[in-house]
Parts: structure tokens; sequence; C-alpha cells
């Protein structure tokens, strides 16, 4: 029977998502969200130093990540991006290599930079050539059960090689080290990220705090007779009720859970838990720790956008503000700097600044908390630690995805569900349409986004992004950053 008012556990983006689409379905929904503000593990928090608004860790959202966009149109926040075609990968000692695409059709659009970047010597791009062919041919699922070091490996990429170029791709969309993601994950990534259309790579950065982002939620659900309810904590969800920690229970035709996956195995209600295999294997995902440094400089240090660090253990810097002094660093998969304090955090990311900027201070070696003579002195640095960032791709774990619905009625939503992407907020963002769509009874996909299109080369060239037979789009927001 159609459901008329519906429960959504969960602010996050899975949650924010299922909720936007059931609302425009004309359902009533209720979000309930334990924070006193939207967005899960994609939102920002004021720091109590400098009171500011800071970002839990830089988020970008890339062309390719259709879903998300068409989230961001409904809640009124698509024009809150500054979009940019080109990545800046910057080697100790400064020398900077712009990947960007050219004339030529996907997936050969990023043949020519790759040809003139001076990170990579020739034989380093033999060597990519090969291993991009075997990627866009690859099926994921036949390599679900390797690492994609061990993929690439088998590919011949030398170790210098896989440390300079695939490792800071993939480590930063997958959150995991080559060593240890999924092959089939790390293969997704350049099949959908990379070789299918020319605007895939383009990377989108807020220009506003994350939170602002879902500002349009609340109306748009109180339009059909829903509200959010923020600082409401859960203790039991169910898969017609749900109770709050106040002891409130709310009721409802259907439930969506969309806490992250261990806050998810422990609020299910026992019953139901016992009841549908899907929840057993909550309990067995891994995680992994993302790394967001916030720094604050006396003058600017960086002028370009965003860069990547060739070989350095901080991989990405983003301009945080317009005159280059306040800088972001993401450090992902950051197990070995998690038990860090603040203070070592700000001397490593400040060491890998420097050592890929040294004219910014000459011969100094900048130090935090001592004076620069003649160089940026660092005023402020705040580290902000996310221990379960993201669920761990290792392989195997897309086995454990559960789907949205089961036997018990609850439905999930989630990054850490069966989408075929990673934990990310496209990944989350396609979770909470599923669900919607379960709650609606449309058929699995009906309201999903379709992916951009693989161009004529790419599926020449024998392309494989087991898309199956959704009718593919082209994103007209994709198209208008391709031109610019």
């Amino acid at each position: 029977m159609p459901a008329e008012e519906v429960i959504v556990v969960g602010g996050g983006v899975a949650g924010i998502a299922c909720a936007v689409r059931l609302a425009a379905a004309g359902v009533r929904v209720r979000l309930i969200e334990t924070r006193k503000k939207l967005g899960g593990r994609a939102t920002s928090f004021r720091d109590v130093r400098s009171g500011m608004w800071l970002d839990n860790c830089q988020h970008v959202v890339l062309g390719c990540c259709t879903n998300y966009l068409d989230l961001m149109r409904r809640l009124g926040s698509i024009d809150l991006f500054r979009w940019s075609v080109e990545q800046h990968w910057v080697e100790s000692g400064g020398r900077t290599s712009r990947i960007r695409p050219g004339l030529l059709p996907a997936p050969l659009h990023f043949a020519g930079s790759v040809l003139r970047a001076k990170f990579l010597s020739s034989r380093d791009v033999l060597a990519l050539g090969r291993a991009a062919r075997a990627i866009m041919c690859a099926e994921r699922q036949t390599h679900e059960s390797e690492t994609f070091g061990t993929f690439l490996t088998r590919l011949g990429q030398s170790d210098d090689l896989v440390r300079r170029f695939w490792a800071p791709v993939v480590v930063s969309a997958c959150n995991l080290a080559v060593e240890r993601v999924s092959a089939a994950a790390a293969i997704q990534v350049f099949q959908e990220g990379f070789f299918a259309h020319p605007a895939a790579a383009s990377i989108g950065l807020p220009t506003v705090p994350l939170m602002r982002l879902y500002d349009g939620a609340a109306e748009l659900l109180a339009s059909t007779g829903g509200c959010v309810e923020l600082g409401c904590g859960v203790t039991r969800v169910g898969a017609g009720s749900v109770m709050t920690n106040d002891g409130r229970e709310f009721r409802a035709d259907r439930v969506v859970c969309a806490l992250s996956v261990e806050r998810a195995a422990r609020a299910i209600e026992p019953g139901l838990f016992d009841a549908d295999p899907r929840f057993a294997p909550l309990a067995r995902f891994e995680f992994s720790p993302i790394l967001g440094v916030h720094l604050s400089f006396d003058r600017p240090v960086l002028e370009l956008p965003h860069v990547v660090l060739v070989d350095r253990p901080t991989q990405w810097l983003f301009r945080k503000s317009a005159d280059g002094r306040d800088v972001h660093a993401v450090v992902s998969a950051a197990d070995a700097w998690i038990e860090l304090d603040e203070e070592e955090i700000a001397r490593r990311v400040l060491q890998d600044i420097h050592a890929c900027f040294p004219h910014k201070w000459g011969s100094e070696h900048p130090t935090c908390g001592s004076k620069s003579v003649n160089g940026p002195q660092l005023l402020a640095a705040r580290a902000v630690k996310e221990k379960r960032a993201t669920f761990a791709l290792v392989p195997g774990v897309e086995a454990i995805r559960p789907a949205a619905t089961g036997p018990s009625g609850l439905i999930l939503a989630g990054d850490y569900c069966a989408t075929g992407w990673p934990a990310t907020m496209e990944g989350a963002t396609r979770s909470g349409y599923r669900a919607a769509e379960a709650v609606l009874g449309v058929r699995a996909g009906g309201l999903a986004v379709a992916d951009l299109s693989a161009t004529w080369l790419a599926r020449l060239i024998g392309l494989r992004t087991d898309r199956g037979s959704t009718p593919p789009i082209v994103d007209n927001l994709s198209l208008r950053v391709q031109e610019r």
C-alpha cells in the first residue's frame, strides 16, 4: 500500500536524499537527526577557538556524480559550487604539472596533458597507457576478491608509479590504500570518473560551509506536512515505529534507517535484527579514517584552488580563502596520523607544504609555533579527525553490503548499502533514492538519475561501466563545466 507518512532516521546525505524524493512524491516525512544540524559526516561545525564555521573535511563533487548533483538542484544549492576542469600536481621542489581534458574525445581526453606531465617519465606514460586500456575493459565483479595493488602489479606498474599516480587518485576516492582497497572499487572510480565522459572528472568545491547545502530540506519537507527533528537521538528503530532517547515514540507507515552502519547495528529492534539476514553482517564492516587540517597563515600560501602533492603524506591542499591565506589539507586513509597530537599533525603538514612550495619560504624550514623570518607565519592550525569516516572497501565487502529492503520491512539507506559506488556523497545519494523507491513501490532505479553517457570512442574501445540497461543522458551542468 502507498505510504502516506514515513520516518527517516538519520540526517546525513542518504537520509536527506530519501526524504527529499519522498516529499517530492507527496509523502509526509519526519526526518530525525541526533545532531542539531544536517549533513552527517559531510557537515560543518563552529570552531570554539576562532568562532569560524569549518567543514569536518573538504568534500568535493565530480561531474560524474549525477545523483548528488540532482539532490543539490532539489535543495536549491546547485549554484553553491565553484567548478574546475583541471588538476595541479605539485612535486617536492615546486615543479607543477597541469592535468586537464583536451580536444580528443573520452577516454583520450587526458592523453595530451598526461604526456606533458613532468612528474611522469616516458616509461611511466607507456605503462599508464597499458594499464588504462586494461582498466577500461575490466569487468569489475571478477576483481572483487583482490586488491588494486595486486591488480596493478599484474599490469606491470612500478612501485614508484603506483606511489606517484595511482595512489593519490584511489586513496582520495576510496579512502583506502591501494594495498587494501578492492580492485573492483578502484576500477569503478576510473571507469566512471575518468574514461566515460570528458566532464566526469570536473571538480566542484562548495563555496559555503557544507551544512548550508542542506538549508532547503526543511522547507521541502514542510510543503507536504513533514518536518525535520534536530537534536533528537534514537534508541530503537523498528519497521513501523521509532523510539527516541527522551521516551517519545513515533509511528509511521514505513521507516527508513539512514544511520551510519555501526549505529544502525545497535539501534535496529532486536526482533527485526534476528529475522532479517541483511543485518548480521553489519558488525563485520571495517572503517578507514580521514584527517582534515585547517591552516591559517599571515600571508598567501596557495594561489591555485586545489593541488595534489605528489608522493607526499599529505595528499591534497585546498584554498579556503580568496587570498590563499587559509588552506585546508586532507590526509585520506589516515591510520598512521590518527594517534598524533595536533601540533605534530600541523608540523607534518607544514613540512609537506614547504617541500612542494619552497619558494614561499626561501631557505627557511617552517615549524609550527616558531616565528618565520622571511616566509609565511602559521597563525593557527585545527586538525579534525574522522576515525570512522568511511567503511573500508576491502576485498569481499561488496558481498555483505545490504540491499534497501528485506523480510523485516525496515528499509535501509546509507553509503555502505549496495549501490556499486564507494563511500561517497554520490553513493549515499543513490542509496537514499533507492530507499525512496522502496517506499513508493517504484522499480529499482526508477528514481535514479542516469550516468553521463560514454562517448562513442569509449564504447568503441570497449569501456565497461556495468550500467545495465539504464539509458544514458548527458548532464547539462557537466556540459557547462566542460565548456569552461
